[in-house]
């Protein structure tokens, strides 16, 4: 189980694949790093609805999991694909995290430079201080 917060981007209507399969594409910003991704999740049969009242800017906390499948295609190409297939969506005024197996790990929204230690002086051979930085 996984856990993203972000800001809705985009709502999908939902597509019935086939007689008994639908689905519902949504993509949420992630702008906890220095680059604010767009990740598309999926919805899949009765969890459609979950999406219904929420639109592009709502804040929101995106409980899924992670699917992952292998295709081979007509010419004997073996190709693998994954889905983030979402099965709760709440909204949500906190700040970013992801959560990976129940465990929180909070994003840093504005990381601070760790300090730098000063590099020891250069002793020359006699023993006495150089006063060369190297």
């Amino acid at each position: 189980m996984f856990k993203l917060t972000g800001s809705v981007k985009m709502v999908g209507n939902t597509v019935q694949v086939s007689e008994k399969f639908s689905k519902r594409e949504f993509v949420v910003t992630d702008a906890s790093g220095m680059y604010p991704q767009d990740i598309m999740f999926q919805a899949t049969q009765d969890k459609c609805n979950l999406l219904d009242g929420y639109q592009a800017g709502d804040q929101v906390d995106v409980s899924f999991n992670l699917r992952g499948r292998e295709w081979t295609s007509p010419t004997g190409d073996v190709k693998y694909f994954n889905t983030l297939e979402a099965w709760r969506i709440e909204r949500s005024n906190q700040g970013a995290t992801v959560t990976n197996g129940g465990q929180m790990s909070p994003v840093n929204l504005n990381p601070v430079a760790a300090p730098v230690a000063a590099a020891p002086a250069a002793i020359s051979e006699s023993g006495a201080d150089d006063d060369l930085p190297f």
